[in-house]
């Protein structure tokens, strides 16, 4: 039997290869999120079989999902997604999947789509995790563009894991919106000794404190705890774990409400540096390529369809943004583009959601490679053209 090592190696000969030959492109036009999928690709199993996902390969898989959308959740201001901008972005995630629900309903009644509801789900998510890199390698975390990215890519990421435990969890919508409520609860409960403990001045406090920069890492193997003990809570509710992650994003947030650098710099170093390049390079891995090869149209439909149900109505809602104090329009044509293009790009959730559905017999494998290479495919352009679009004048009508 081949050795879990044997793909560790490959899966590491990836994870190194590619932010060399990311690197080596200008301007880092090409992200290196997309030549890790294409990296998996060669290795996996419909590639040249050097790689193999098992049982270990597995698990380091579903923590780096998980490093992602904490990552993620620890990035959104709370103040941000719940105020005006926030709430805006919420309603045009709604818009979004109103609209994606019509159409593949539609499609379903002409024998064009099956699996509507998970195709759906699909359509109106942004990885919000993926972009984070390239946000931060473009400096456009801080911006007025970045911090709208952020509060419709929070929506576009929670939006879709709250639809998939309630759509398509096996206990029905009731049972999977009380599961939620619960979920909820607890993970606001948790919150509350993160909070005190961040104020507190007893001697546990110390030595977590000063364990923080030694070999107990104390700071980082709490917060693996959270993470862990979130996403077996959620779990324990039939829910995915990538509502855990996410809100154990928010809950260290929570903790740190202006951050911690050297914390930060800890866990992007264990997240970027080992776990979450694992999770690209499977997912890579579990895309056939002569599936996608066999259905062009099928995969450039898809893409037009993120397009229009989750890039256009974002777009739309960021040009007619207004200022609450002058009534002056926050963004001009250039900037809600760029919004509505990083808002249409996608991947985990297409992922997760092409997981479930095959493994619940809505969906084929070869469908599913098809939708995920379409993400990867959003994941390539979708960034790219918003990067040229902002190589020039800004197009910023108020700051």
């Amino acid at each position: 039997m081949e050795s879990s090592f044997v793909s560790l190696l490959w899966i590491a000969i990836c994870a190194v290869i590619a932010p060399l030959m990311a690197g080596l492109i200008p301007r880092k036009l090409v992200p290196e999120v997309v030549i890790l999928l294409i990296a998996g690709m060669v290795i996996g199993p419909y590639g040249l079989g050097l790689a193999r996902t098992d049982d270990a390969i597995s698990l380091l898989r579903e923590l780096g999902l998980a490093m992602l959308f904490l990552l993620a959740g620890f990035e959104i201001e709370l103040d941000e997604l719940t105020g005006r901008s926030g709430r805006r972005a919420l309603l045009t995630w709604g818009l979004c999947f109103g609209v994606a629900l019509v159409l593949v309903f539609l499609g379903g009644m002409l024998g064009l789509i099956h699996a509507e509801v998970a195709i759906a789900i699909a359509l109106c998510s942004t990885a919000l995790g993926t972009l984070l890199p390239i946000l931060k390698d473009n400096g456009l975390l801080t911006s007025p563009v970045g911090k709208s990215v952020m509060n419709h890519g929070a929506w576009g990421e929670l939006g879709p894991v709250i639809a998939m435990a309630v759509l398509l969890g096996t206990g029905g919508a009731g049972q999977a919106v009380v599961a939620i409520v619960m979920f909820a609860v607890i993970a606001l409960a948790v919150t509350l000794p993160w909070r005190r403990l961040r104020r507190d001045t007893s001697k546990l406090a110390g030595i977590i404190r000063a364990g923080s920069e030694t070999t107990g890492q104390t700071t980082v193997r709490l917060t693996v705890l959270l993470l862990v003990m979130l996403c077996v809570l959620a779990e324990l509710f039939q829910l995915d774990v990538v509502l855990g992650a996410f809100a154990a994003g928010f809950v260290l947030r929570q903790a740190l409400p202006h951050g911690d650098e050297s914390l930060e710099n800890k866990l992007n170093g264990l997240a970027f540096g080992l776990l979450i390049p694992i999770f690209f390079v499977t997912s890579g891995m579990a895309i056939d390529a002569a599936s996608v090869a066999a259905e062009p149209l099928v995969l450039i439909m898809f893409v037009l369809l993120i397009v229009l149900v989750r890039g256009l109505p974002v777009f739309a809602s960021s040009l007619l943004e207004r200022d609450p104090v002058d009534g002056a329009r926050r963004f001009g044509a250039r900037d809600s583009a760029r919004i509505g293009l990083f808002a249409a790009t996608g991947l985990p959730i297409i992922v997760a959601v092409t997981t479930t559905a095959v493994s619940a017999g809505q969906m084929s494998s070869a469908n599913a490679s098809v939708l995920v290479a379409g993400g990867a495919v959003t994941v390539l352009i979708m960034p790219l053209t918003a990067t040229l679009l902002g190589g020039r004048a800004r197009d910023v009508v108020k700051p």
